[in-house]
């Protein structure tokens, strides 16, 4: 498959840039050492001491998803069986920066991409009952994602597109079965809040145990099969179907959409992974698993 490079950030991002909107914001935190952790797609994310991250938008569209963060995750966190990252400072805009940005909690582990859980039938039971917990239905003031939560047929350029870049051998087995879920009927429920993003790079795994969700840049509204698209990005048939269990809600048609969604997402995640290969090996797997 043909790959791109990840998004280019549209402003620059630093350690320096974050020591510097500390000690002008939050100046009771600007003495804690700044170190990178992470720069993705979307945030520059620094280590802050020995308790705390610091968010920072790296483009402009980031920076309106921070805001759902904001305003969200705090009164979703309370509901949640495992630990969310609910800012606990909010940077404001300034001359040197352009976004809002977030100071959250660290929590220790690595991520499910990295670090794969000890017991896999656990953690599908673990994350099933996540999901169960999140997926309550969302108010009218919910976020509203362009590309996730959405009807899933709404997804096929994008898939069309993805599969003339795969493996032929694969091609038509893939085009089948993206049919199949397309053509399930539509979530006909109440708008369930939606992680977004969920896929292992945004699973913590600590002590051989998932230990918590991060990244809710993507939170959102909509169809709960959008989530339920990670059984197939960390887990054989046999747990996928643990999930389901803990899960206890997803009735076939769900469950064909989400194969549908990790299908569609594998293919994002393959054709923009040049320079990432984490996420490449999470396309890879997904797409694999998606065509057992």
């Amino acid at each position: 498959m043909t790959a791109h490079r990840m998004p280019a950030a549209e402003v620059s991002v630093s350690a320096d840039l974050v020591r510097r909107l500390l000690d002008e914001q939050h100046p009771d935190l600007a003495d804690l050492p700044v170190t990178v952790l992470a720069n993705g797609w979307d945030n520059l994310v620094c280590r802050l001491g020995e308790a705390l991250l610091v968010r920072l938008p790296r483009r402009a569209l980031a920076a309106e998803l921070v805001a759902h963060e904001q305003r969200w995750l705090p009164e979703l966190a309370g509901r949640l069986p495992l630990p969310v990252p609910a800012p606990v400072r909010v940077g404001r805009p300034t001359a040197q920066y352009p976004w809002s940005w977030s100071v959250v909690p660290f929590f220790p582990g690595r991520t499910a991409a990295r670090s794969e859980p000890d017991d896999p039938w656990s953690a599908a039971t673990t994350l099933g009952g996540f999901l169960d917990a999140l997926h309550a239905p969302a108010p009218a003031a919910a976020p509203v994602h362009a590309s996730r939560g959405i009807p899933l047929a709404r997804r096929a350029e994008g898939v069309q597109t993805g599969l003339t870049h795969v493996d032929r051998a694969d091609r038509a087995a893939a085009r089948r079965i993206w049919e199949a879920a397309a053509a399930t009927p539509a979530w006909d429920g109440p708008p369930v809040w939606l992680h977004g993003d969920l896929h292992p790079a945004n699973i913590l795994v600590d002590r051989g145990r998932i230990s918590a969700v991060i990244d809710f840049g993507d939170l959102t509204s909509g169809d709960p099969a959008a989530d339920l698209s990670v059984a197939w990005m960390l887990f054989t048939t046999e747990q996928r179907a643990t999930l389901r269990r803990a899960y206890g809600r997803a009735d076939d048609a769900t469950w064909e959409r989400a194969r549908g969604w990790a299908l569609a997402l594998s293919l994002v995640f393959l054709s923009h992974s040049a320079d990432n290969p984490l996420m490449r090996g999470i396309g890879e797997r997904a797409f694999r698993s998606v065509l057992e």
